[in-house]
Order: C-alpha cells, then sequence, then structure tokens
C-alpha cells in the first residue's frame, strides 16, 4: 500500500550541489540571463545552468502557442531568410507582429516585460529556439547535441566540458534544427545524406549527423565564432604568448615575412592568425580565403574576404580553395591570409605566392614546428623541402587540455633547405615561454632586406614588446584599438613608443 503522505514529500534531486563554481550573468537581446556553474558530488563534470527572468514554464507554453501564429503572419520569401544582409529587415517585421500579438493577448503587459517576451518569440522564430541562449554567451566556445537521451553540453572558456540544464525533447526535434539550418544556406541533410557541414549567419561552424550514422541519434556539433576576436595584447594578458615574442612576430609581419601558424584541433590556430593580421599595415592590401568566415580585421583596412562554396545538387557550383588562391594572385594582394592549407597544389600555389614577392600567412595541423615541416613534405602535401625556406618562420599553438589552456608552443624560424631552428619554446613547469635557440635565418633575412644588425633588431623588438605591454595596460585589446595603434605607430613610431615609456593615452576611437 502507498502512502499518500509521500506524495507530499519534494522530488529528491538527482545530484547534490557541493559547490558554485562561478555565476554570471548577461544580456541576450533583450532578455537577461543568469548562469551557475556548479559542481555536484555525484558527477564528474561541472554543470552549466541557466535561468531567464520572466519566463516561467507557462509562460513559454503560451509563448510557443503565439509563435505559430507569428510564422504564419508575417510573410517572408526564402531569399530573405537566406540573405544575411537582409537579417535585420527580416526581424524587423517580426518585431513589429510580436508587438501586436503580445499587445492583443496581454494588453496589461508592461514595456519592459513585453521587450522580453518579444525577444523570446523572435529568437524562437528566427533562431535556434532553447540553444539561442547559450549561442550568446561570449564565455561558450562549443555548444552540442550527442542525442535526445542527453542534456545539451557546452564547451566554458574556462570550465571545460559542461553539462547544461536544457534538454532537447525527441530526435526529431534535433533533425529539425539541423534540416533548418542546411536550409538556410541551401544544404540538405536526410537519410541519403547524413552528414552536413555548414554554418550560421553569423558565422558559427556547424556540424550534423544523423542516426544510424551516430549510433546514439542525432547529432549536432556548433562551434561558436567569436565576435570578440583574440588580438595579442589579449593573448599576452591570458599568459598564452609572452611580449618579447609576439614582438618578435610583429617584427616579421611588418618587414613581410611570411608565417605559419600550426597546432592541433582546437588549439587556436586561427584565432592566432587573426591576432596577428591586426599587425598588417593599412597602406597594403590584403585579400583573405577560408572556408568558413572566422577572420575579423580591423574595419579600416583594405582587406578582401573570401570563401569556398560546395557544389549544388546537381553537383555545380563549387569554388574550392584552389580557385580562390589562384584567383586571389590576380587581385595584387600584399597580404594573402589563409584560412588552412591541406592539399599538395593548395601548398603549391601557397609557396610559389611566397616566391613570387607575397607574404602569406595560414595555417595547418602539426603539433610542433618539425612536424609542420613533416607534414608540408609528406603526403598528401609532400612539398620539395628546398622551396620551403621562402616560409621565414612557425608559430606552433598548442591547447593543454587536462589544465584547459591554451599556449604558444614554440616560434621556430625556417633555415635554408627547410630545416627549423626554434627560437622560443614554452616550458609547462614554469608556464614561461623560454629562449632556446639564437637566430640566424630571420636576422640574415632582416640584414639584407631592412638593413638591420643583431643590435638593432633586439632593440626593435624591445621597442615593440614595451608597446604591446602598454597595450595591456590600458586596455587596448578589442580589433580596432590594436589596429589603430599599429597603424599610428607605422607612421610615427616615436610617438606611440613615448606614449608607452610615459604610460600614457591613445585615442583609439575612429
Amino acid at each position: 500500500m502507498v502512502d499518500d503522505k509521500s506524495k507530499l514529500k519534494p522530488p529528491v534531486p538527482r545530484f547534490s550541489p557541493t559547490n558554485e563554481l562561478d555565476t554570471y550573468s548577461f544580456n541576450n537581446e533583450g532578455i537577461q540571463v543568469q548562469i551557475r556553474i556548479i559542481s555536484y558530488a555525484s558527477d564528474f563534470v561541472p554543470h552549466y545552468e541557466i535561468s531567464v527572468r520572466g519566463l516561467s514554464e507557462g509562460t513559454k507554453l503560451v509563448l510557443n502557442t503565439l509563435r505559430g501564429e507569428l510564422i504564419t503572419d508575417v510573410k517572408l520569401d526564402i531569399t530573405e531568410i537566406m540573405d544575411p544582409k537582409k537579417r535585420g529587415e527580416v526581424r524587423a517585421k517580426f518585431e513589429v507582429k510580436a508587438n501586436s500579438l503580445l499587445s492583443k493577448h496581454f494588453p496589461t503587459l508592461s514595456d519592459a516585460d513585453k521587450a522580453v517576451l518579444t525577444a523570446y518569440l523572435i529568437q524562437n522564430s528566427l533562431g535556434l529556439g532553447e540553444l539561442e541562449v547559450p549561442m550568446h554567451d561570449e564565455q561558450l566556445e562549443e555548444l552540442v547535441l550527442n542525442s535526445s537521451a542527453d542534456p545539451v553540453w557546452v564547451y566554458h572558456k574556462k570550465y571545460g566540458w559542461c553539462k547544461t540544464n536544457i534538454q532537447i525533447k525527441s530526435e526529431e526535434a534535433i533533425y529539425d534544427y539541423a534540416a533548418m539550418i542546411g536550409r538556410r544556406i541551401g544544404k540538405q541533410i536526410n537519410i541519403l545524406n547524413p552528414l552536413m557541414d555548414a554554418h550560421l549567419s553569423t558565422g558559427d561552424r556547424v556540424n550534423a549527423t544523423l542516426f544510424p550514422v551516430s549510433a546514439f541519434g542525432n547529432t549536432i556539433t556548433i562551434r561558436k565564432f567569436s565576435k570578440n576576436p583574440w588580438t595579442i595584447p589579449y593573448l599576452i594578458e591570458l599568459n598564452c604568448i609572452n611580449a618579447n615574442v609576439s614582438a618578435l612576430i610583429w617584427l616579421c609581419i611588418q618587414n613581410e615575412m611570411s608565417l605559419l601558424v600550426s597546432g592541433g584541433t582546437a588549439s587556436g590556430k586561427t584565432s592566432f592568425l587573426n591576432a596577428i593580421s591586426c599587425f598588417m599595415p593599412a597602406n597594403q592590401r590584403i585579400v583573405s580565403i577560408e572556408d568558413t568566415r572566422e577572420l575579423t580585421l580591423p574595419t579600416f583596412l583594405q582587406w578582401v574576404p573570401m570563401t569556398t562554396r560546395e557544389s549544388n545538387a546537381e553537383g555545380k557550383g563549387e569554388i574550392t580553395m584552389l580557385d580562390l588562391l589562384v584567383n586571389a594572385l590576380r587581385q595584387r594582394p600584399d597580404r594573402m591570409i589563409v584560412g588552412e592549407v591541406r592539399k599538395q597544389r593548395e601548398a603549391e600555389i601557397l609557396f610559389e605566392a611566397m616566391h613570387t614577392g607575397h607574404s602569406v600567412y595560414a595555417t595547418i595541423h602539426a603539433d610542433n614546428a618539425s612536424e609542420t615541416i613533416s607534414r608540408l613534405t609528406n603526403p598528401p602535401i609532400n612539398m620539395q623541402k628546398s622551396v620551403l625556406d621562402s616560409l621565414s618562420g612557425v608559430v606552433v599553438q598548442y591547447r593543454h587540455r587536462r589544465l584547459n589552456i591554451r599556449r604558444t608552443l614554440e616560434f621556430a624560424e625556417i633555415q635554408k633547405g627547410g630545416d627549423v631552428n626554434v627560437l622560443h619554446r614554452w616550458d609547462i613547469k614554469s608556464d614561461r615561454i623560454n629562449e632556446v635557440g639564437k637566430m640566424t635565418s630571420l636576422a640574415s633575412t632582416l640584414s639584407l632586406y631592412a638593413g638591420l644588425t643583431q643590435k638593432e633588431i633586439d632593440a626593435d623588438v624591445a621597442d615593440k614588446a614595451k608597446v604591446l605591454t602598454w597595450m595591456v595596460k590600458k586596455g587596448y585589446k578589442d580589433v580596432n584599438s590594436v589596429g589603430r595603434v599599429v597603424s599610428r605607430y607605422y607612421m610615427n613610431p616615436e610617438e606611440i613608443i613615448s606614449l608607452a615609456t610615459k604610460g600614457g593615452s591613445f585615442a583609439t576611437e575612429g
């Protein structure tokens, strides 16, 4: 016999909280979101728990009913939905109709509450529904759905992988999310095509798979595109790299020396490539080539961003990395930035560009400087080692998963014949980057083309390191601020060095 009093007992929580690791809030397009990172005694990973002011479960049910009416009433052409340039216009149409619906159904609602509910309606109509809140958290790098049986997981910049309190109700719901993302960029995912690589209009990369290819259920993996990309002062502040090595890289870029950024998966290669791009002069033309738009350069640079395109359902219209590389050489670029080198023909064009006087910056998968050369000289890239001396240096990025940190592991110069000479290497015990080799090839190139002696190179690096340290202290860390300081330095180095020495302020606004 069941004791009726047991019905009055509160449900036993699945886990008992032991420690609140962190709490913070952010504004999600008008919705105030509270985040708690909690460690539970009975679980092995932190929990990322979301709460939204003014949105009870009952309110959400009513709003989801109104959502169907909203979508029906707002007439949109498919081209409007697919065009990222019309995102603002589409949102404005939904906002007007959403306000009208809320006024009709909730006449006594305050303007503040109406704004919150309007934002929720729009995000659930145009965006990714329940996933929209974590998508707007700048502390997250990755958002993943492993199946409807699992909670949504996120990768937090500080706490690593965390379970969320979001649970997708069914495999069909996960499929609907994937199909919607695909439709907006002209792609399909179905039983015949169960794998999809795509991107959101915000630049976030998306991978989706369907059961039974993914045995536990349908999956979606979203790698978030940083709205505030890394810059060198920011990386110095995080201890990812020090001012001296950064200054040496700056000197290389100033003197049009080509560099490769290598590292493992999610080690921060593209982010570092973006960071050093701020060192490029404003009076030169830059062409970038990527599979998905990830780079963000200062707005005042002469920059032509280009992206590849996959073929349509009939197998036509594909634009490859190679197509764009060949085309870019006809655009008279002073600098070329390439998202990632994977194939032999791409590498051949890249190194041909270096040999013909272009400064080239690209990423490649390799764990250290020696492996970078091995990767370049073995299949599938298979370059002749003698060709590599047109490359000046390799910067290696490293992600230490256990400590959840990213560091610049090595900076190496490329010697005659294609061998590497590691100049700086990170030491895990001291968490510092140490000088481990003496500069030879870089010094020779800087002497030949810039007329710099070793003493002058050292002085220049010291000046640049002083400027970078000053930028960290003054908080000049966003892309445009760093770009403006660097551009001003190229015009009048004495002015910027003087400000850095005295700790003065610089007008970083345009």
